[in-house]
Parts: structure tokens; C-alpha cells; sequence
């Protein structure tokens, strides 16, 4: 496990919010934002383009879906299960005049239908990028490319690794994009 996920964790637990199993087994991750530096690369590495269909999954605060939207003019959903992060995702989307191009599902991830994609995002444990893959490599059409942001795919050889070693917030991420 990367060090920012168990910095994370061990940030919450001071903070007294120790994990609850229950409530948390769905979760795919716990919510750890990517810094706007690293969205933006992503996105970037994956050439996004205008009116492509990009999908976050575990969208968190939808911070992907909104710069995908507003900079880039690809047509993007979040997908994340946690429903206070759904309202406030929804809530910036509004609040930003997205409503055309972005959108959330507040869903499990595992059950969706990702065949339109043209560009997959994703900030996921590596267990979740393994239940997750078999799902992809069923759904996703020749020629779609997804980066996966500090975690790679088991068995996926990656198309360009990018390591960035400060991400203006004293953080390092390793960003990995595959093409199907």
C-alpha cells in the first residue's frame, strides 16, 4: 500500500474516525482526493479529447468528472457509493453549470456498464483494481484507455508510467495509462 493511503488512514484515526467494517466493506478505497495537479496530468496522459465519454470510478468528490467536463469538453459520469460524496459531487456539478457533460451515478462501481467509454479514471486499492479488471477487459470496446492513479492492473502492461515526484503539495504519484 502506497504511503499517502496509509498517511490517510492514519490521519483519520487521529482524528478519532477509526474504520468501521461494516459500513465501509463496499468501499472500493477509502477517500483520499487526487491533488488538481495530478487530475489534470491523467487526463492529459490519456488525451482526452472533447465529446469523449470519460468514466471516475470511485468518483469521490468528482473533482475528475468536473475537470474533465469544464477543460477538456468530454462527456463525463462519476461513479462512487459513498452518498454524502454523491450530493456533494452533484452539488459542484450544479454549481458549476455542468449538468450537460457531468454527471454522477452513486452506485457499486462493480456494477456498472463502462462499454461506452472512451477513458476510464481510476484511484483504487490494488484488491479493487483486481476485482475490477475482469469487469473491464469484458465491458471496454478496442482502444479505450484507462489510468489508473498510484495503483497499477496486475497482468495489464501499462502503455506509459509517469512518476511525479512533487505534486506541488510535497506528495509523490505514479500515474499508469493502458490502452485495450
Amino acid at each position: 500500500m502506497k504511503c499517502t493511503v496509509l498517511l490517510a488512514l492514519f490521519v483519520a484515526c487521529l482524528a478519532g474516525q477509526t474504520p468501521d467494517k461494516d459500513k465501509d466493506k463496499d468501499k472500493l478505497a477509502p477517500y483520499f482526493p487526487t491533488p488538481p495537479s495530478i487530475v489534470l496530468r491523467m487526463l492529459q496522459l490519456t488525451e482526452l479529447k472533447k465529446g469523449e465519454k470519460m468514466f471516475d470510478i470511485g468518483s469521490g468528490d468528482g473533482r475528475i468528472v468536473v475537470m474533465a467536463a469544464k477543460r477538456f469538453g468530454a462527456d463525463s459520469t462519476g461513479v462512487e457509493l459513498d452518498e454524502s460524496l454523491c450530493r456533494f459531487s452533484v452539488g459542484e456539478i450544479k454549481r458549476q453549470k455542468l449538468e450537460k457533460t457531468a454527471k454522477i451515478v452513486c452506485a457499486d462501481a462493480a456494477k456498472q456498464d463502462y462499454s461506452p467509454a472512451d477513458v476510464i479514471t481510476i484511484y483504487l486499492l490494488p484488491e479493487f483494481n483486481a476485482k475490477l479488471r475482469p469487469i473491464l477487459e469484458k465491458q471496454l470496446k478496442k482502444g479505450t484507455r484507462i489510468v489508473a492513479h498510484d495503483f497499477e492492473f496486475e497482468g495489464w502492461k501499462a502503455d506509459k508510467i509517469e512518476h511525479v515526484e512533487d505534486d506541488g503539495e510535497g506528495r509523490s504519484h505514479t500515474i499508469f495509462v493502458y490502452r485495450r
